[in-house]
């Protein structure tokens, strides 16, 4: 339902009360697990590895564990919460930002402040974390695709087959306006100022890029392996080019290491280029994609 600017300020300022609240429990919830694990280790501190533990300890110890494990639970449920109020932020000042562009008031970002746009939402793109040991990542996180019955919502960032100068055609990053069942087709807004442009498009020429990076050091299959074939989203600019994965991100704070198709280089590769996760994706390449953003 639409909201004023005014509505939108009030929930975003709700929201950041609460996340200044989680934020005290979590830093309370951090200090009684501190104190419990503490007295874990004077515990075992008090038995000699060539001691048998005594039913005393083995009690006391158990209790101790299992109090840590809920202090961490507790934790991990209060984090959780603090993620998803920025998650709602987010979403209220997307939903504010689509409703402006509808009513005509299209804000114009200049080449810069976008390129730095796009690098920030990429790094804060939310991170996937399993609530239980071994919780397989759903679609569109990393590198996992999108399940074929899947809508892309409006405001969300796609990767878009359009046709470009010359008759030629690019993969272009793109905005969703909205999705017609009617036709199967999207429309879609060129996320570049400069161009401006409405596209019409089926199904098959748009892909929605991931909505949470993958975490390499729990879920390193839901990351494109070295030498895979992508396409990805060359830097400073919004145009999606076919290329060759480097090396992969080790940590969740880190880009893939990209090699570009170039036949400017001898070697037919561009030097290595870093490109975050959500801008590296699986498509086909159009054959007829010979322009240039």
């Amino acid at each position: 339902m639409p909201f004023t600017a005014d509505a939108a300020a009030s929930q975003i300022q709700e929201r950041l009360k609460n996340i200044y609240n989680l934020v005290h429990e979590i830093e309370s919830q951090r200090v009684r697990s501190e104190h419990n694990l503490n007295n874990i280790m004077k515990t075992h501190e008090k038995v000699t590895p060539d001691d048998k533990v005594s039913p005393y300890y083995q009690q006391k110890l158990k209790n101790l564990y299992n109090a840590a494990v809920s202090d961490t639970q507790q934790e991990e449920d209060i984090l959780r919460k603090a993620l998803s109020k920025i998650n709602e932020i987010r979403t209220i000042r997307n939903e504010r930002r689509i409703q402006a562009r509808q009513a005509g008031n299209k804000e114009t970002i200049r080449r810069g402040a976008l390129m730095k746009m796009l690098l920030s939402t990429a790094q804060t793109l939310p991170l996937y974390v399993g609530k239980t040991p071994g919780a397989k990542p759903p679609p569109l996180c990393g590198a996992i695709p999108a399940e074929p019955t899947y809508i892309a919502k409006t405001g969300d960032m796609v990767a878009a087959l359009v046709k470009g100068n010359e008759e030629g055609e690019n993969w272009i990053l793109a905005e969703v306006v909205q999705f017609n069942p009617a036709t199967n087709k999207y429309e879609v807004d060129d996320i570049d100022e400069e161009q401006k442009d409405r596209h019409t498009l089926s199904r098959r020429r748009v892909v929605p890029l991931p909505l949470m990076r993958a975490n390499p050091e729990t879920d390193p299959h839901a990351l494109f392996s070295k030498g895979s074939t992508v396409m990805a989203l060359y830097p400073q600019t919004t145009c999606f080019y076919k290329a060759v994965v480097q090396r992969l991100p080790a940590t969740a704070t880190e880009e893939y290491l990209i090699l570009f198709e170039d036949a400017a280089y001898t070697t037919g590769y561009s030097p290595p280029l870093n490109v975050a996760q959500r801008y590296v994706i699986s498509i086909k390449e159009s054959k007829k994609n010979k322009s240039q953003c």
